[in-house]
């Protein structure tokens, strides 16, 4: 019985010595803990809500000048990127086929007012006779007959003069806009045909100062740009450079491409420095949602103290028989901020608290405070315990020497002088 009394003892100090080393162990890494409070300072900051798309830059006002004849070229005034006047004399067709024209027509005009003049003298001396009973009726009709056909005829005679004289102008071509010479489509000699469709012979930008980018945005964006919104957009050639635009347009018009659903949006792009070039592509960020001022990391509306950072927080500031003391200095939570909204935690001195707020407009980054919280205020973003870095002395370092022993010591273990 004696044996086991002692064994029983033995396994008792076995457990109280465990015990009491693992609350060694957890006492000794709390203490080399501490606590890191990350803050974010209440500033004011633009928020900013965008929709991104491909375009093309194109000039506001784009003219194609053609011929209304067939004929060789047979002059060229202007060039490529020429500015040009309205009314200016561009080109010139070949006029030897069209002044024979016009002969043949004026030819004709000539002889149908002949005609005309026979045929109502024809028809005014019959018409006497058959009024003093000279002539017979039907001698009359014809006459009558052969003065309205020769009037058609004299009709038809002139319209094909005037046709033959509008023909020969259209072999002058003139600028109708003022502007610049984008494309030039024809050489001195080249044969142009206007049987069947107008071919182009120049194309004219009236002001190049003054361009319009053609973005193509999404089925799932559309529905967030609105008319007037602010745009800006960079291209491949001035990459350090960023454009600015307006939108001015949404065409309802739908293009379908792989599927993939999209609509023109026109956005006007002013260009003083000519820096844009028609056909540029461009990079288009048009801003849906703008809004400025105190703003708050959307990091910080997830951040909810755990109960071991509330008690390291803890910090009394009322007297004794206060109910708020009571907790230790932590305030209370009304039932605004308990009732799931919007919270953040304002870390005031050494202790941080609840302050319910009212957002405006988000990034997905940022969040506009529009209620709650001051510029300057610290708000918690986080705040966690992290192992606190071992300062390292002299004597860990096995290269070198260590300090004499004291022979009087009898405590081998002791590096240093009797205290």
């Amino acid at each position: 019985m004696k044996k086991k009394g002692k064994i029983w003892l033995i396994i008792l100090g076995i457990v109280v010595v465990a015990v009491a080393a693992i609350l060694i162990v957890r006492a000794t890494k709390s203490a080399n803990k501490e606590l890191v409070i990350r803050t974010h300072v209440v500033a004011e900051y633009t928020v900013e809500n965008t929709v991104t798309a491909t375009g093309t830059i194109e000039p506001v006002e784009t003219v194609e000048v053609g011929t209304q004849v067939s004929g060789k070229v047979e002059k060229i005034y202007v060039d490529f990127n020429d500015v040009v006047k309205k009314g200016q004399l561009m080109a010139e067709l070949d006029k030897q086929t069209l002044n024979q024209s016009l002969s043949r027509a004026k030819a004709s005009l000539t002889s149908a007012e002949s005609q005309l003049n026979y045929a109502k003298l024809t028809y005014e001396r019959t018409k006497q006779l058959y009024e003093a009973n000279a002539a017979t009726l039907a001698a009359y009709q014809e006459a009558q007959n052969s003065y309205t056909q020769a009037q058609m005829s004299k009709r038809n005679a002139q319209a094909s003069y005037d046709q033959a004289k509008v023909d020969l102008a259209y072999a002058e071509i003139y600028s109708p806009i003022d502007g610049i010479v984008l494309d030039r489509a024809v050489e001195v000699g080249q044969t142009v045909a206007a049987s069947f469709s107008t071919p182009t012979l120049f194309t004219l930008a009236n002001d190049l100062t003054k361009m319009q980018v053609e973005a193509d945005v999404d089925e799932a964006d559309i529905g967030q740009v609105k008319q007037g919104q602010r745009v800006t957009f960079t291209v491949d050639a001035y990459m350090e450079d960023s454009f600015e635009g307006t939108v001015s347009q949404i065409r309802m018009k739908p293009t379908t491409t792989s599927n993939v659903v999209t609509y023109t949006v026109i956005i006007d792009a002013p260009n003083p420095d000519l820096k844009l070039f028609p056909g540029m592509t461009a990079s288009v960020t048009i801003v849906t949602e703008e809004e400025t001022g105190l703003a708050v990391p959307a990091e910080a509306f997830s951040f909810t103290p755990d109960e071991s950072v509330m008690k390291a927080l803890r910090k009394p500031e009322k007297p004794e028989g206060d109910p708020e003391a009571s907790q230790g200095g932590q305030p209370k939570m009304n039932g605004k901020a308990m009732s799931g909204g919007n919270m953040v935690w304002v870390k005031k001195g050494g202790s941080i608290m609840p302050c319910p707020v009212k957002v405006g407009t988000s990034d997905g980054a940022y969040k506009i405070i529009e209620e709650g919280v001051q510029a300057g205020d610290s708000v918690v973003l986080s705040a966690q315990y992290v192992v606190r870095e071992k300062a390292k002395k002299t004597g860990d370092n096995p290269f070198m020497p260590s300090p004499p022993k004291n022979k009087n010591n009898n405590n081998k273990g002791g590096g240093g002088p009797p205290m």
